[in-house]
């Protein structure tokens, strides 16, 4: 805590609060996440530019309704948020989607989770999608999917996708204790060959390929929901060289959760990356320690929110989306929770308002959703904390069950200085997944981030990076990939700027 208070003291003075317009009733149409119980979880977002214009769009899945692709036509860099309705497709049984260069042409694609058969649609770089599912050898399956992870292994030309599946709903003893197994596919040669089943699977709600213990080596940790667990379930941890779940003989410790969302960053400043575990009752923070051991944050540090903070209401929550962002570019990553009821479950709170932990210069958080205006008691899912008009505030995007998409826009003032790190690597990889982004201040302090595909609750984004600077004007980035370290490349504060890994190792400032 004393080196988190003396380099805070050197930022420079206290940001303003935080502050976001309700821009929801400026979209296009009106959009619900919709259905019954197949979609009482469920309910995600991706966040992708389909068109080249720099401009974050979304797809936000609809449960029984079509999904829907808004497509970001805000005027210049500041104004007002404003989208246009393009064509999603018509796709409908989307639980979410995961955006991801899959075949390596430059062009984002969206994996596409649903309720009996996912979907592959490949970017045609004009925010058009054709399915490619088949012609990229993807076995659809037919299972209830809701979670997505996806790296690469070695020089494959495709990515390995892990697919999480939730209740087995063809199981006659359904649906308790009756929880599908998990799915692999990893690639041959251009295609996919056939999915490798992970068991068993314990009704995976999130799923992240990280290197968790900082070593080179990437597992698959999955969060399942213990309301359908069965004998001896608990949250896994699953190498990929392996493919065989970690014993606590292992090191590998017996957590049991309601588990919902995953969310990964490091922000104790060791360059470990540490974890937010959602919950239907906890929210559970836990800090990485050196080879591969967590320790839980301490209650004092603000991140459990286990009750709503506004209302009468003292059941316990139910925790779905979770995003690190800094929203005021003071230099310390905030956090995001999304809640709301599965349901009508009697157990829960029924009116359970989101979560937006500022962090404060000494490590706790505080909750300033309230002030903020995002504190939506509807029944949340998926989110996504992201500059949507690239005037270097982050803004919120909430996907809600039985309620409409909630689009907030960033107003806050007096906001510290920010850098936007959008990356392409040279060949199939050309998102550099599995990198680590290095940023240092000025006075020595290092920002690490690891480039991931998957986490949250049934959706993701795919960069640019951004981060907060306070008032720094400037900083230094390098990347490691590979075992490859880039030379140090110095940036000036508040621009978004595209950098270029080299199979050489390197790093160009391609653009800004």
């Amino acid at each position: 805590m004393i080196r988190w208070l003396v380099l805070a003291l050197a930022a420079g003075p206290a940001m303003a609060e935080v502050q976001f317009i309700d821009r929801s009733g400026d979209l296009p149409v009106q959009h619900i996440y919709s259905g019954g119980w197949e979609h009482f979880v469920g309910g995600g977002v991706a966040v992708l530019d389909c068109n080249g214009d720099a401009l974050p769009d979304l797809y936000v899945a609809g449960g029984t309704a079509p999904a829907r692709l808004f497509v970001n036509a805000t005027a210049s860099p500041g104004a007002a948020l404003r989208f246009a309705l393009g064509d999603a497709g018509g796709l409908t049984d989307v639980t979410g989607a995961y955006p991801l260069d899959v075949d390596g042409d430059g062009l984002l694609d969206l994996v596409v989770l649903r309720v009996g058969g996912n979907v592959m649609l490949r970017g045609q770089g004009d925010c058009t999608f054709r399915d490619a599912t088949e012609e990229w050898g993807v076995d659809p399956g037919a299972a209830w999917t809701t979670a997505f992870s996806a790296t690469w292994e070695g020089d494959n030309a495709l990515p390995t996708l892990a697919f999480g599946n939730y209740v087995d709903r063809d199981d006659p003893e359904g649906p308790f204790g009756t929880c599908d197994d998990n799915r692999l596919l990893r690639p041959e040669g251009r295609r996919y060959g056939a999915p490798i089943a992970l068991s068993p699977g314990y009704c995976a709600l999130s799923m992240l390929i990280s290197d968790w213990a900082g070593t080179g080596r990437r597992d698959l940790r999955v969060s399942n929901d213990r309301h359908y667990y069965v004998r001896e379930g608990a949250e896994q941890m699953i190498p990929l060289d392996t493919l065989q779940p970690l014993t606590e003989a292992e090191g590998w410790p017996r957590l049991m959760l309601w588990g919902m969302g995953i969310a990964s960053r490091d922000i104790t400043g060791d360059g470990l990356a540490d974890v937010m575990l959602t919950s239907m009752g906890d929210q559970l923070l836990q800090f990485a320690r050196p080879g591969g051991r967590y320790e839980n944050a301490p209650y004092g540090f603000g991140s459990y929110v286990q009750r709503p903070f506004t209302g009468d209401d003292g059941r316990p929550s139910t925790g779905w989306h979770a995003e690190f962002g800094d929203v005021n570019n003071d230099g310390w990553d905030d956090l995001f929770i999304a809640k709301g009821n599965v349901d009508q479950m009697p157990g829960n709170a029924s009116k359970d308002p989101n979560n937006l932990l500022i962090r404060t210069p000494d490590g706790p958080f505080t909750d300033h959703a309230a002030a903020a205006g995002v504190a939506s008691p509807a029944r949340s899912r998926g989110a996504a904390l992201v500059d949507l008009n690239l005037d270097g505030r982050l803004d919120l995007v909430v996907v809600n069950r039985r309620a409409p998409l909630e689009v907030h826009e960033n107003a806050t003032e007096a906001v510290g200085n920010w850098l936007a790190l959008d990356l392409r690597a040279e060949g199939a990889n050309t998102r550099a997944v599995g990198a680590w982004i290095d940023l240092r201040l000025p006075g020595g302090r290092i920002e690490t981030r690891e480039i991931t595909v998957g986490g949250g609750h049934a959706g993701g984004q795919a960069g640019p990076h951004h981060f907060g600077l306070g008032q720094a004007d400037g900083a230094e980035v390098r990347l490691r990939h590979n075992g490859q370290v880039t030379p140090w490349r110095r940036l000036d504060a508040n621009a978004r700027v595209t950098l270029r890994l080299t199979g050489e190792g390197d790093l160009l400032i391609a653009g800004r």
